[in-house]
């Protein structure tokens, strides 16, 4: 054990700047061209609901927080597409796009945008708190970096429930790069190494933490490095390439499921928009904007399908105008759907009766007398 233990200490891949075949045509020669279009329809869909929740939001359908994948669709399919469905994932408020390809309605992730009883959370959770126990997509947590502690807590559960192997249950733990740098960061991942837990710790770094850039929050800027000390090997990919993004998770995953050993994958992505909807991102230059811009995973797949000859423009139009058809049923759905009762405000506080829990709504008598 402690000589797997040291040899984990220099799994740290250093990364490699994509070649111009990888980003702007050439797939692996056994991937399956039906594959791959249905990669570009799941980015797609994302793009599209992501589009209308900003549109929904500035026309007040969605209140509270809104942060949108706009420029993470590749990363949140090459995720997701790698994760098996009896895994577990857990995510921080960044998280529409992983409710979606982890195969919940497009309904019910807008009508939890708009507050309704019909949506994932049942309109208790809205945007940042996204939650189906059925999905084994355990929230959606709004404070920065709530997610680390349940996530490693439900690794811990998993060395309980079964043996290492290919069909062994794992746990993913999505964050951003700016989450790195707090405590719960390093103490779960120390625990982890420690007691030698099935989960993989995903940094999207989008290279903003809000609208810090990742260089002048960290003294170890290359995020996939943090691990070292803990000795948990860590990995950086392309987060724009969905084929890099699936590749990288499973080489993670295999490690956390055949090996019941923690990974850390740095996925190196772009924020198309601000930290959330209401932000203006005035602190990105032109330059840094025209970077963002002319890295969109969505357009570049197309055009790498394109010049592969897997997708032509008929089929490409009719994918867009499909996703554009299940985002405005998502809505009309969302717009259609009640909103959560006042009597059942209490419901789903505690997972079991509480005596003398009081359920008094505002203007009701503090003291009923008969």
């Amino acid at each position: 054990m402690a000589e797997r233990r040291r040899a984990a200490a220099v799994q740290v891949s250093e990364p490699a700047a994509p070649t111009k075949a990888e980003t702007t045509g050439a797939f692996p020669a056994d991937e399956p061209a039906e594959r791959l279009v249905d990669y570009y329809a799941d980015m797609v869909l994302i793009r599209r609901f992501e589009l209308s929740a900003d549109q929904m939001y500035k026309r007040a359908k969605i209140g509270g927080y809104c942060h949108l994948n706009l420029g993470e669709e590749a990363t949140v399919v090459g995720l997701m597409d790698a994760l098996a469905p009896t895994d577990y994932l857990f995510t921080n408020y960044r998280d529409h796009g992983y409710a979606l390809m982890r195969g919940l309605e497009p309904g019910r992730v807008m009508a939890e945008l708009f507050g309704k009883s019909a949506g994932v959370s049942k309109g208790r959770g809205g945007s940042m708190h996204m939650f189906d126990a059925g999905a084994r997509l355990m929230g959606g947590y709004g404070i920065v970096g709530g997610q680390i502690p349940p996530a490693t807590g439900a690794a811990l559960a998993l060395t309980y429930r079964g043996k290492p192997g290919p069909d062994a249950e794992v746990v993913m733990c999505q964050m951003g790069d700016g989450t790195t740098n707090i405590g719960a960061f390093h103490e779960s991942l120390n625990l982890a190494a420690v007691w030698h837990l099935p989960i993989v710790y995903v940094i999207v770094n989008n290279r903003l933490g809000m609208g810090t850039t990742v260089e002048a929050a960290a003294g170890e800027p290359d995020l996939y490095k943090r691990g070292c000390s803990y000795r948990i090997p860590g990995e950086r990919v392309d987060g724009t390439d969905v084929v890099a993004v699936r590749e990288g998770a499973r080489r993670a995953l295999d490690r956390a499921r055949l090996q019941r050993e923690p990974a850390l994958l740095e996925v190196m992505s772009y924020r198309l928009r601000g930290h959330s909807v209401v932000d203006p991102a005035r602190y990105s230059s032109a330059a840094d904007v025209e970077t963002a811009q002319a890295a969109d995973p969505v357009p570049a797949m197309r055009r790498r399908l394109l010049a592969a000859g897997l997708l032509n423009d008929a089929k490409a139009r009719h994918i867009e105008a499909d996703a554009d058809a299940k985002v405005a049923a998502a809505v009309a759905f969302a717009d259609a759907s009640p909103d959560p009762a006042p009597g059942r405000l209490f419901d789903y506080i505690y997972a079991t009766p509480v005596a003398n829990t009081s359920h008094s709504l505002p203007g009701d008598p503090a003291v009923v007398i008969p």
